[in-house]
């Protein structure tokens, strides 16, 4: 959280994790194409060669004031893959929430596995309360034929019964914009909570 006040606004992050190819980027793109200009800032792609990370600024009129301050929204993907994890823990610093984006592919468990419990452990070492620190769950690529059920997927990665979690569809957009309000409402309250 940062604090413009000479514009009276609120910057809140919220960081897209998950493994490899899980549809991270595909919600970005997906958010991004189908905002109003004037409620976004430009969609910027950080590339090195094997690694992608996309941001760009997202204004949410609609979510009220904290404090007379008009929340601005920051939202980031982390690059996927296992041996990135230095850079996922340096965009996870500052983070006001977490969207998990899981692969519901059956033959993911494993990725899915270790990225949730990389996430977890960053989290820690940076000094988050994982009990109640906002991450919201989507279950990604669920039109695909060979998607787990849900239940299976909480279970495989532990995911408390009052977690929210989503099922999405980040190509065709289904459950994009449903997982993107439950972030930035429990970012909002937990900033609410705590001012």
């Amino acid at each position: 959280m940062f604090i413009n006040w000479g514009l009276g606004e609120i910057n809140l992050k919220i960081v897209y994790y998950g493994p490899a190819l899980s549809g991270k980027t595909s919600n970005l793109q997906y958010i991004y194409a189908r905002t109003p200009p004037h409620l976004r800032g430009r969609l910027v792609s950080l590339k090195t060669q094997q690694e992608r990370t996309l941001l760009f600024d997202f204004l949410q009129l609609e979510m009220g004031k904290i404090n007379n301050l008009k929340p601005k929204f920051k939202l980031y993907t982390v690059p996927g893959q296992a041996y990135y994890a230095a850079s996922r823990r340096l965009i996870l610093q500052g983070t006001d929430g977490v969207v998990f984006v899981a692969d519901s592919q059956a033959g993911r468990s494993n990725e899915n596995l270790e990225s949730w419990y990389t996430m977890e452990q960053h989290l820690i070492e940076l000094g988050y309360d994982i009990r109640t620190f906002p991450i919201i769950v989507q279950f990604n690529k669920r039109d695909l034929p060979h998607a787990m059920p849900t239940r299976d997927l909480r279970r495989l990665l532990h995911i408390a019964p009052e977690r929210q979690c989503y099922e999405a569809s980040a190509v065709s957009g289904l459950g994009v914009f449903d997982t993107l309000k439950a972030a930035m409402t429990a970012v909002v309250g937990q900033v609410r909570k705590s001012a």
